[in-house]
């Protein structure tokens, strides 16, 4: 069949990869200086002015999001697949160092409080991700060493943080004055920084960044031993449900909404939860609040009291919380599974027939829901993967469930033609990994998510491509892809498609085709919710942050898919000659 879209990116950022992978091919440390020029070249939609003197204050913000706050005083990054392959190439016990992480991107780091960071890979996308993100950082660091050394600024800094001088508003404008930022990019590269801002801006200041990176292991094989583990312990974890004899349904989402939705822990403390953001003194939550109940606003009750209770336990570290919490979730037939020694994915085992429809979010009940209690499936929802991590877990899991009932996933995305909170839904996507363009059925339509959507608006029938990485775009390559009608830009959804495939087909999958996957023989949902709008210059994560309305698209395409697998559960079980699972 004719293609419909090009079948390479653009030629600066096939060289700039194939520079990152040739280097990386020796068993010595590679310096991350020896990238910044074709790092430059690619001339990456997140990073437009890394070749400019000024500041690319959204790239800088964007990076330091997803890198851990130790990496002010890394200089080597080593990646590895596991603990073993980092004891035996000779770093001992990693997990005995500090555990680090970073607010944007979800990876197993440690730090051994000297300079050096051990980062967990689960597939060559973590490498994609990582080298261009640290390389951002380096380059937008220099060119601070550069504009502060010697200023007048510089000597704020130093009196500030080693002679605690308390810093005016006026020390302030001199300080983002003389980086040439607007004082709303310097408050927002701040709050990133957190309390170690001006340390941070000091050590800049002072000394110029050269780091180096180092990769342990890079085979195929490693890459499907530490996945291999991962289920591994799933399987040990879940032993007395026998996973293999159960239908499944296939969930890539997050550790949060579906439980949120399923076991109405929230709910249960809403008056902690209102106690706390008035001992948090959080402001604009406090108004959202007195909207809500005053019914000024249609933001859900619900998805409020969610993000609230999100922000209550990452700060509330008290054992009873967690074991209340734990029982809850265990009474409604809920497990976690937790990573360890590999990548950071957490697992979910959930028993449908345990499901209690009186803790249930009232929109996930619909007539007949008391049928669950007759089910023998579970949903298996995973923490979603980056990239081809999606094709390593999903293809392992196909390996071990018997029935597929049904996949979905839900992610965020690029759009070049809606808005951040918008959701996209696609029925084709092009796969910058296996350069294959899938077309199928998704399960779902606008009107399944419409009703639960109160800011943004839902687009179905679109073209969505999988990218390589997210600093692996630059305008050019962007350009002609929308020329095209491809309006979704995301990472996981081409893989997890190449797994499908060879889920349903006698071998695997192809490359540089067209697939037709419409005969898939169960049930296949995709769902993005709009994170970026690359078209719109800075109207990036880097420049922003979902924040709290980043629940209304999160919890509307989560309750798409719960109500969608519940109720062909309810259809089986009610009518068990019609409704069946595909094996």
């Amino acid at each position: 069949m004719e293609r419909t879209v090009p079948s390479t990116g653009s030629e600066e950022i096939d060289l700039y990869m194939r520079t990152y992978y040739s280097l990386l091919r020796s068993t010595e440390e590679i310096q991350i200086e020896s990238l910044v020029e074709t790092h430059m070249t690619m001339e990456s939609s997140l990073h437009p002015d890394a070749r400019e003197r000024v500041l690319d204050t959204p790239a800088l913000v964007y990076s330091s999001l997803r890198l851990p706050p130790c990496i002010r005083q890394v200089r080597l990054i080593v990646l590895g697949q596991s603990a073993f392959v980092f004891a035996q190439r000779g770093f001992g016990d990693v997990e005995a160092w500090r555990e680090v992480s970073a607010p944007g991107r979800r990876r197993r780091s440690y730090f051994d409080d000297e300079a050096t960071l051990a980062v967990f890979i689960a597939s060559r996308s973590d490498i994609d991700d990582i080298i261009p993100m640290v390389t951002a950082y380096q380059i937008e660091w220099n060119k601070i060493h550069i504009i502060l050394n010697g200023t007048s600024a510089q000597s704020i800094l130093e009196a500030h943080v080693e002679g605690n001088q308390p810093l005016t508003e006026e020390d302030e404008r001199i300080i983002f004055t003389t980086l040439n930022m607007k004082e709303d990019d310097f408050v927002r590269l701040r709050g990133v920084w957190g309390g170690r801002w001006a340390e941070t801006l000091l050590d800049m200041s002072r000394r110029r960044k050269q780091m180096a990176l180092q990769l342990l292991s890079g085979s195929l094989v490693d890459y499907r031993k530490a996945t291999q583990q991962w289920w591994n312990r799933i399987e040990r974890e879940m032993l007395p449900l026998d996973l293999e004899e159960r239908p499944a349904y296939f969930v890539s989402s997050n550790t949060h909404s579906l439980v949120n939705l399923l076991t109405g822990y929230a709910l249960d403390l809403e008056e902690t939860l209102i106690d706390y953001i008035h001992q948090k003194e959080q402001a604009d939550l406090l108004q959202e609040y007195e909207y809500i109940d005053a019914q000024a606003v249609p933001s859900s009750r619900e998805n409020f009291f969610y993000y609230v209770l999100k922000q209550y336990l990452q700060e509330n570290e008290q054992e009873s919380v967690r074991a209340e919490r734990r029982a809850i979730e265990a009474s409604c037939g809920i497990h976690r599974v937790p990573s360890r020694h590999v990548f950071d994915v957490e697992a979910q085992i959930i028993e449908v027939n345990k499901l209690k429809s009186d803790r249930l979010d009232p929109r996930v009940c619909f007539d007949g829901i008391e049928h669950l209690s007759s089910s023998d499936a579970v949903i298996i929802n995973i923490d979603y993967p980056l990239g081809m991590a999606a094709y390593q877990i999903l293809s392992e899991v196909a390996q071990h469930v018997d029935r597929f009932a049904g996949f979905y996933a839900i992610g965020k995305a690029a759009s070049l033609n809606g808005r951040i909170g918008d959701v996209v839904i696609p029925n084709v996507v092009h796969d910058e990994h296996s350069r294959n363009t899938y077309l199928f059925n998704n399960c779902f339509r606008a009107a399944d998510v419409t009703p639960f959507l109160v800011y943004g608006t839902v687009l179905d029938n679109q073209k969505a491509i999988t990218v390589m990485g997210t600093f692996l775009q630059n305008q050019r390559y962007v350009n002609v892809f929308y020329r095209e009608g491809y309006t979704d830009i995301e990472m996981e959804a081409g893989p997890y498609l190449s797994a499908l495939y060879e889920a349903v087909r006698p071998k695997r999958h192809p490359v540089d085709e067209i697939v037709d996957l419409h005969s898939a023989p169960f049930d296949l949902g995709i769902l993005h919710y709009v994170s970026d709008t690359p078209l719109s210059k800075g109207r990036n994560l880097g420049a922003q942050n979902l924040s709290y309305f980043g629940m209304d698209p999160t919890y509307a395409t989560s309750l798409a898919v719960l109500r969608r697998i519940l109720s062909l559960e309810v259809q089986k079980q009610s009518k068990p000659a019609l409704v069946g699972y595909a094996r």
